[in-house]
């Protein structure tokens, strides 16, 4: 096996987890700890930069789960290792993933502690799935954030494109972002995959480099027209961004005459403002005026938001580095954390880090124009006004019926964002938090549980002293 498939090979079977996971799940079985267990994953809170988050990465992780399982390599390498016993590997090698999963739909709003998913499996198990659980959730939910904001900013008449493939971390996450900026509202990707995966609608043009490969600009246009005479977008900033302009006016009556039109030019250098209007002007005197331009290079949602105020004549937007990096904001403080275990609650208590226990839910009210007023969080065996957010996503490892395709996300999300209080829909950190109300009763659960669970070591302390 090569290197390149041992890493494709590695990203699907469940030994892409950290060493902690596997001395555990050990140590869990040893000691008789294979009980039902609930875990949430949430954000503890929001980037500074961030008024709000969306919720995505629920349909990979879904995928992952429904065919997780320890390769036979991967369990003749543990076995060689000889950091566990055989009992333990021969556990592993029957794994499969057939806890519940309760979810926060994708495209959905989400705040600060607020749950996204929880996940109901026996201890052993559901501790295993931690690290690619986080690991798929948080980049979804990072870029499809991003690409809201991207989306929020930019004019509304244009189409916004992914091109961050060549710059994300890794392949998996450049086609994991082009997903999630797809249903945050983006019209298109470059990253083939997601075509075939997902049915992303999939754009591309050209490079420099085939531009510089032919003898001149011109044999550059006209071969590549005649190649692709649907996709006829041509890159004018090789040379001289004007001189390429003019070149698609001089070349457009030939092209025109073998019936192929000329969509658009595309700009990916200089100042993208004072381009587009020297193009424009260019084109529209060459009888041009359906002709789009698409520009790329540098964006982000303050780049686009600026274009947008200026009224600068563009047709589309190619992003890259900053959607899919997340530039500003490259993680979140994220967590997956223990609410309950065999009918116990549980509770961390430590500094700057402490959960609300159990099982939990998020309730959305909305004000009489449809705009989101508030959240209440509490137990999930409360009841409270609103919309309640989480829920059946997988029953004993089966998909439950309803879930969503790729396009109702996609819609779910644009009624999200026009939902959303003006204030948040800015590019500037809004003025205080969102309202996120703790019920009195998950409250008081809380604090009883930090007295008792005070109190229970206590007294294993006193029994060894």
């Amino acid at each position: 096996m090569t290197i390149g498939e041992d890493l494709t090979a590695g990203s699907r079977g469940l030994l892409l987890t950290d060493l902690y996971q596997l001395n555990m799940m050990q140590a869990y079985l040893d000691s008789g700890y294979t009980g039902s267990a609930t875990f949430e994953f949430f954000v503890r809170k929001l980037p500074k930069t961030r008024n709000f988050l969306i919720a995505a990465g629920l349909e990979p992780l879904i995928g992952f789960l429904e065919g997780a399982r320890f390769a036979p390599e991967e369990l003749a390498w543990l076995r060689e290792t000889g950091q566990f016993r055989k009992e333990f590997v021969d556990y592993l090698s029957e794994l499969r993933f057939d806890g519940d999963i309760d979810a926060v739909p994708e495209g959905t709003v989400v705040f600060g502690n607020e749950p996204i998913l929880r996940v109901t499996a026996p201890l052993p198990l559901a501790q295993l799935i931690e690290t690619r659980l986080i690991n798929l959730m948080q980049i979804s939910c990072l870029v499809a954030s991003k690409a809201a904001r991207m989306v929020l900013a930019a004019p509304a008449d244009t189409r916004l494109v992914d091109f961050g493939l060549r710059r994300a971390h890794g392949g998996e996450a450049g086609l994991l972002a082009a997903r999630a900026a797809y249903l945050a509202g983006f019209a298109a990707t470059a990253t083939v995959p997601a075509a075939r995966l997902w049915g992303i609608p999939i754009l591309g043009t050209m490079a420099h480099a085939y531009i510089e490969a032919h003898v001149d600009e011109l044999a550059a246009f006209r071969s590549f027209a005649r190649s692709r005479p649907d996709q006829t977008v041509m890159l004018i900033d090789t040379y001289d961004t004007a001189e390429g302009a003019r070149n698609v006016v001089r070349l457009a009556p030939e092209l025109a005459a073998e019936g192929i039109g000329i969509k658009g030019v595309r700009i990916d250098s200089g100042d993208l403002e004072s381009e587009a209007r020297r193009v424009r002007a260019i084109l529209d005197a060459g009888g041009l005026t359906d002709t789009g331009i698409f520009v790329s290079g540098g964006l982000d949602e303050w780049e686009l938001d600026r274009l947008r105020r200026n009224g600068a004549p563009i047709t589309g937007f190619g992003v890259g580095t900053a959607l899919t990096t997340s530039e500003d904001a490259p993680a979140l403080d994220c967590a997956y954390k223990l609410q309950e275990y065999d009918g116990r609650l549980c509770r961390k208590l430590s500094a700057g880090k402490a959960t609300w226990p159990g099982r939990k839910q998020v309730w959305r009210s909305y004000d009489d124009a449809g705009t989101m007023a508030g959240d209440v969080l509490g137990g999930a065996d409360e009841s409270h006004a609103g919309e309640p957010l989480l829920q059946p996503v997988l029953r004993a490892g089966e998909r439950v019926d309803g879930i969503p395709d790729i396009e109702a996300v996609r819609a779910h999300t644009a009624r999200q964002l026009a939902a959303l209080p003006a204030e948040r829909r800015g590019l500037s950190p809004a003025a205080g938090s969102f309202p996120v109300t703790v019920s009195e009763s998950l409250q008081a659960t809380a604090d009883a549980l930090a007295t008792e669970i005070a109190e229970r070591n206590r007294r294993a302390a006193e029994r060894l002293s």
